[in-house]
């Protein structure tokens, strides 16, 4: 069986460590590197639930998106949601991974799942990496629909795609919809980018405000899907891979993920 070392080895030549932002903190967050792998649990957010579940399913590597550790630490206290979970995972021995940034520039990463997702084709990044990979990484990305469809069409496309709980809109509905660009989880920033680059829609979430008055000024379509949702979706695609990858290395891993839900819900 591998090492955590020889599996974040294979990581890195999956999702990249210097394709995540500047800003971002991935690689083995929590744990020795010489630990031995025999479980994998995937999942989007580091939660004490997700430990919860590795430690009665004796999984001992947890890989999620969002970092278990974002901001630099100045005390451990195990009062903090971030604290018990650092401390538990410690205890019960299960190192923790986070590909974030550098799944999302990926190609087949979180973007272009959900692109593929709802048909898009002729599917490029949205923002290209400068980072000196291959044309097809960077993040967000924008395609076009094989046959332009109508803004109430597209709407049940993203619904099948991504199972949001609720969808907000932002700017006019076009008379129809042909190029879509797509930013899997907080990416409203690229709203002006969509836009300069032909989208009839941008799909991503945590729309700012200020954003979607722009919108309503420009003529971009917005929708904001969720955070949980426009991402969540990728971690089967990327469990697919992994296992792929290990498959490859003869190392008879198992690899699955987790069902989480969104944290916010409607009242």
């Amino acid at each position: 069986m591998p090492t955590v070392q020889e599996f974040l080895e294979i990581l890195q030549h999956v999702t990249p460590e210097n394709l995540a932002e500047d800003w971002d903190n991935v690689g083995l967050l929590i744990g020795d590197p010489r630990r031995s792998v025999h479980r994998i649990l995937l999942a989007l957010d580091p939660t004490s639930d997700l430990l919860e579940f590795a430690r009665a399913g004796r999984y001992d590597l947890i890989i999620t998106h969002h970092p278990a550790i974002f901001r630099p630490l100045k005390a451990l206290r195990t009062d903090t949601p971030t604290g018990r979970f650092i401390a538990a995972a410690l205890r019960e021995d299960i190192s923790v991974i986070a590909c974030h940034t550098n799944l999302d520039a990926i190609a087949g990463g979180v973007s272009d799942i959900l692109a593929g997702a709802l048909g898009l084709t002729q599917i490029r990044p949205l923002v290209p990496s400068s980072k000196g990979c291959q044309a097809t990484c960077g993040l967000g990305r924008i395609g076009t629909c094989p046959v332009p469809v109508c803004p109430a069409d597209f709407l049940a496309s993203l619904q099948r795609a991504c199972a949001p709980p609720w969808m907000l809109e932002a700017g006019p509905r076009p008379r129809q919809v042909a190029t879509v660009a797509v930013c899997g989880g907080s990416c409203s920033d690229f709203a002006e980018t969509a836009l300069h680059l032909g989208a009839d829609v941008f799909v991503t979430a945590e729309v700012k405000h200020s954003v979607a008055r722009w919108a309503e000024e420009a003529g971009l379509w917005m929708l904001d899907a969720g955070h949980f949702a426009t991402e969540n979706a990728a971690m089967a695609g990327f469990r697919n891979l992994l296992r792929q990858q290990a498959a490859d290395c003869g190392w008879p891993l198992e690899i699955d993920t987790a069902g989480q839900q969104s944290p916010l819900r409607l009242v």
